[in-house]
């Protein structure tokens, strides 16, 4: 069976793909952002681990909700790519063990 010019195309490849980058890429981004975020906020260590690790329910379902309402899939992924320089930020020292 042929599809004509007319008949829409399915629309579950488009909500699959934003449905794992919501699910995956919004736990990456998450993740790293509340890593950089204990870093750097001047609060004691335990304080600030704490403080971020609250913060980043509200960041991950912010994420999820963005995903979907996102005009384009390109701009998801560009928000999962700035994962890496958080990530960077915030596992600095345990990147710096393992590299030297």
């Amino acid at each position: 069976m042929t599809r004509s010019a007319n008949q829409p195309r399915s629309a579950w490849p488009a909500i699959a793909a934003r449905t794992a980058l919501a699910l995956l890429g919004g736990y990456a981004f998450t993740y790293a952002f509340t890593a950089a975020l204990a870093r750097l906020l001047p609060l004691y260590p335990v304080d600030a681990v704490t403080a971020a690790s609250l913060l980043s329910f509200v960041v991950y379902l912010v994420f999820i909700l963005w995903a979907f309402a996102s005009a384009s899939l390109r701009r998801v992924l560009v928000a999962v790519g700035v994962a890496i320089p958080l990530a960077i930020v915030g596992f600095w020292p345990q990147l710096m063990e393992v590299l030297g």
